[in-house]
């Protein structure tokens, strides 16, 4: 599949232009974070958590993301009920497996969430990709272990399973369908320095899903994305604290031109 700085405007167009509905049940660290950047985007956040509304905010939204980062037993629940609810009505479902491989409770939740509805994309670092193939990937709190390419197999044997798009993301993003592998090499040194671009990124996976049926294209154009903005945000920043700053408004002022410009694969 082709990816190009025109295939990947157009799909920011369309963000910018629908502003689909992206329902997130994430965690307490992020959830500002991630809805800042899919305003800046252009998308539009929702965060609802409480069992008696996830269902019928799913049925609503162009995209569901579920990112186990904070897990309880309340907040499980609900990501089951609005995962069905996805299921149900063919909402593009997107799988963060935040910290999969630290404990058994959360890797446990992740590969129920992933066995039972299959998610569409399912998001992670080399570690959270490897602990959903294996029992015996360790992961380091949140942070991943193991770098991106090592878990490259896991993914296609997880792609196949599944039938999902795995998105392992690193100094190196790869998207893996199957056999089929894309890489994307745009992104800068700092953005392991700032919290919460992971969960960031698989929120822009949803965004993308809402716009564009074709989830490969959708996971890579939402990796490009983030890459460039990083890049440029990078280049502006004076440290992890204004790179936040610059990579919402990078995200925001996103041109074909900067794209043509930073685009790396």
């Amino acid at each position: 599949m082709t990816i190009t700085p025109k295939t990947i405007f157009t799909d920011v167009q369309a963000i910018r232009k629908t502003s689909p509905l992206v329902h997130n049940i994430t965690n307490f660290v992020v959830m500002n974070n991630t809805a800042n950047a899919l305003l800046a985007l252009g998308a539009s956040p929702v965060m609802a958590h409480a069992e008696q509304e996830v269902a019928d905010m799913t049925g609503i939204a162009g995209a569901l993301v579920i990112n186990i980062g904070t897990l309880s037993d309340p907040w499980i629940a609900a990501m089951f009920l609005a995962a069905q609810a996805a299921s149900d009505k063919q909402i593009p479902m997107v799988l963060d497996p935040v910290g999969a491989g630290a404990t058994a409770y959360r890797t446990d939740t992740a590969k129920k969430l992933m066995h039972q509805f299959k998610p569409g994309i399912i998001r992670g670092n080399g570690s959270e990709i490897m602990a959903l193939g294996s029992q015996n990937a360790v992961t380091k709190g949140v942070d991943s272990a193991s770098a991106a390419d090592l878990a490259v197999d896991t993914a296609k044997g997880l792609s196949r399973e599944h039938g999902s798009v795995l998105c392992i993301t690193g100094e190196t993003d790869y998207i893996i369908k199957t056999n089929d592998v894309i890489k994307i090499k745009s992104g800068h040194a700092m953005m392991p320095r700032v919290t919460g671009l992971g969960c960031t990124a698989s929120a822009l996976c949803g965004a993308f899903a809402a716009v564009n049926a074709n989830l490969v294209q959708a996971t890579a154009h939402a990796m490009a994305v983030m890459g460039i903005a990083g890049e440029i945000a990078g280049r502006n920043a004076a440290g992890p604290g204004s790179f936040q700053v610059q990579f919402l408004d990078a995200l925001y002022r996103l041109s074909e031109s900067d794209i043509q410009q930073h685009f790396k694969a």
